[in-house]
């Protein structure tokens, strides 16, 4: 018989204070790399925002400090400082030390709030290599600093004042965040914009020392502001339609409208924090929206034909909408608040959005009109692509082939160890059919530039055959029928060349999966590849570089060994002079550089070896970290307005590389 671990009570570990944050961090920020450090800001100022939805903070500071801190200050009543009944310290360091504690508990303190596990804080200064918390209260400065969560001393008094709130600062743990700790203006920028959005009632200041940027989030016009910023490179057909009510002590604020495009924007809200996976306050605003429109153009005989039947997708067929409710008790499903699962909300939305839209539609007919008029036009775009569905399969079924012809596929059936690469133009498709591993990669060669699905409708879309390839090769069906559970590949890898239209097709099969396979992007399954762009080679040695950087890191090193005496010339790195790559301002003999122009200059063993190679290749993953960042990152990239897309490009020219879509 074998022998047995023995197992007992001593064997049970209890993880006190804050232990268990260090040791699961992931549990309670969702993971240690970018999303999940950036999550720390926002957790100290949802605080702040709480403090302004009771209507004690106007103001919200955010500061990225030259030492790799970050400071967040607020004007409102301060953390409290006074002694705690039951532990015996500081309410202060109970508040920063010990999990589930805070005032979000009890309603007489606040009504509502977003920090509702009284975690965050806490699980912040847990996380931080060191944490120092400054309250301006009673006329007094009240101070404590932490390490890694442990109070260092007592709290104390620090000095005399006449203002209110609190100052957190904090560094973030190099020993948790292992990928990095700095923190990216460009990543803060979206949230503070929506919570100014959200609070037209707060000023929030978002400030980089390191770069001496600096910018003032105040929206004024609220809801309408926010609306009118997600559709600025759309077609607006009317003014935003602003609804506002409350029921049973929950306030609801809804504003929507429509414009030009084909596709839904709807972004809802509870307490501030974005419920991307919507719930109970999406389905009472959806079936508002739907029974009164309908109602209305059935009143005034809106719809001429009696073929044409309007349904829910077709009244959100072009919308953009933000729905933002105030829950005294939400139920969310997990730390995370992704969905509200309170049902009592969905009829709360329902009867006020009812009866305010119908107001709204008998004092605007011509809006009115113009609505129904789009929402018809959707219905029989709707029907001409059940049509061309419904045509694409009988095709299918008559040439008795489900797959491709140009898809070269993979011996291996189980999803999980296959990869289909998506290679732009045949030339780069035959040298990855030859130096592919045929056990579990496929290729799928892609000719030219796909449609832009951002303005083309879904009956379009079926009749371009790239994107039926696409959806066909994966497996997932089209349209209404698609069903994720039946893809073929765990992976799906977008490879396009390293150039400007490169980067056009990738845009483009990014916005197709962004808009009809978001699930594929959110379930991890889709990447980019990324090809070299240089080969440098001395002797027998052979290097490939990704970028710039790495060519100029390469050259540094197969510099070593040259002479002092050697004439300095005028000349960047990487430029060739005579042959020879240039290096701090010197010719490097004896060196081969050349830059790839595309893939299909790549031989098959180079692409295999650079490429495709699990062992030594880079692969990005596609993540969306907020679906109205991503909406608006598409619809700017591929909308007919050049300013915004210029301004978008040059804002995130350094962040490329690893742009988060």
């Amino acid at each position: 018989m074998a022998n047995h671990q023995e197992y007992g009570a001593e064997d049970i570990q209890i993880l006190k204070g804050l232990e268990a944050v260090r040791r699961r961090p992931a549990m309670y920020i969702g993971d240690v790399s970018s999303r999940g450090l950036h999550h720390l800001v926002y957790e100290i100022v949802d605080n702040s925002i709480d403090e302004v939805l009771a209507g004690y903070a106007s103001e919200i500071f955010i500061t990225l400090k030259s030492d790799g801190s970050v400071q967040v200050s607020d004007n409102g009543r301060g953390i409290p400082t006074g002694m705690h009944p039951e532990e015996k310290v500081s309410a202060l360091q109970v508040v920063m030390t010990v999990l589930h504690a805070g005032g979000k508990f009890d309603k007489n303190v606040y009504k509502v709030s977003g920090g509702l596990h009284g975690v965050g804080a806490s699980v912040v200064n847990a996380l931080s290599e060191w944490c120092e918390v400054e309250v301006h209260q009673d006329g007094k400065i009240f101070f404590q600093r932490y390490e890694r969560g442990e109070p260092i001393a007592e709290v104390k008094v620090t000095g005399k004042t006449k203002k209110t709130g609190t100052i957190t600062t904090w560094k973030p743990d190099a020993d948790i965040f292992k990928q990095s700790i700095v923190m990216r203006m460009d990543v803060l920028r979206e949230r503070m914009m929506e919570l100014s959005f959200l609070n037209p009632q707060v000023v929030i200041t978002l400030k980089d020392e390191r770069t001496k940027e600096e910018e003032v989030f105040h929206a004024k016009g609220g809801l309408r502001d926010f609306v009118k910023h997600v559709d600025r490179t759309r077609i607006s057909l009317h003014k935003p339609v602003f609804v506002q009510g409350e029921k049973d002590n929950t306030p609801v604020e809804i504003c929507f409208e429509y414009n030009d495009g084909f596709n839904e924007n709807l972004f809802s809200y509870v307490n501030n924090i974005n419920t991307h996976e919507g719930g109970s306050h999406v389905a009472g605003f959806k079936s508002a929206l739907t029974r009164t429109m309908n109602n209305y153009a059935t009143k005034n005989n809106l719809v001429k034909s009696d073929k044409i039947s309007l349904t829910g997708d077709d009244f959100r067929e072009g919308l953009t909408a933000i729905v933002s409710v105030k829950v005294a008790e939400p139920q969310f499903e997990g730390q995370t608040k992704t969905k509200l699962g309170n049902s009592e909300v969905k009829s709360i939305v329902e009867t006020i959005m009812n009866e305010m839209l119908s107001q709204f539609l008998e004092e605007n007919p011509p809006v009115a009109k113009r609505i129904i008029e789009k929402v018809t036009r959707a219905a029989e775009a709707r029907e001409a692509a059940r049509k061309a569905r419904d045509i694409v399969r009988r095709k299918n079924a008559l040439e008795n082939s489900a797959l491709p012809g140009k898809l070269a596929d993979c011996s291996i059936d189980d999803p999980e160890h296959c990869e289909i690469y998506l290679v732009e133009g045949d030339s780069a498709g035959g040298s990855a059919k030859q130096g592919r591993d045929r056990r579990f990669q496929a290729i799928l060669p892609l000719k030219g530039k796909i449609l832009n699905v951002q303005k083309a409708r879904l009956h379009k879309m079926l009749e371009n055959e790239e994107i039926r390839n696409i959806f066909t090769a994966l497996g997932v069906g089209l349209g209404e029928q698609q069903d994720l559970s039946k893809i073929r590949y765990g992976k799906v890898i977008l490879m396009a060349d390293a150039d400007v239209d490169g980067a056009h097709i990738r845009t483009l099969l990014l916005t197709l999966f962004y808009n009809h396979m978001k699930d594929l992007i959110e379930a991890g399954h889709v990447y980019i590849a990324q090809p070299p762009l240089y080969k440098i080679k001395k002797g027998k040695q052979e290097h490939y570089a990704y970028n710039d950087e790495e060519r100029d890191e390469i050259l540094k090193r197969m510099k070593s060994g040259k002479k002092e005496e050697d004439e300095v010339i005028e000349a960047g790195d990487g430029d060739m002079v005579d042959g020879a790559p240039v290096i701090d301002g010197q010719p490097i003999k004896g060196i081969v550089m050349s830059r790839f122009k595309g893939l299909g200059e790549m031989n098959p063993e180079q692409l295999w070896a650079t490429t495709m190679n699990p062992e030594t290749r880079t692969l990005l993953q596609v993540n969306i970290e907020s679906a109205a960042a991503a909406a608006d990152i598409f619809e700017t990239l591929m909308g007919d307005a050049v300013e915004p897309r210029r301004d978008f490009i040059e804002r995130n020219a350094t962040y490329v590389r690893n742009l988060d879509i």
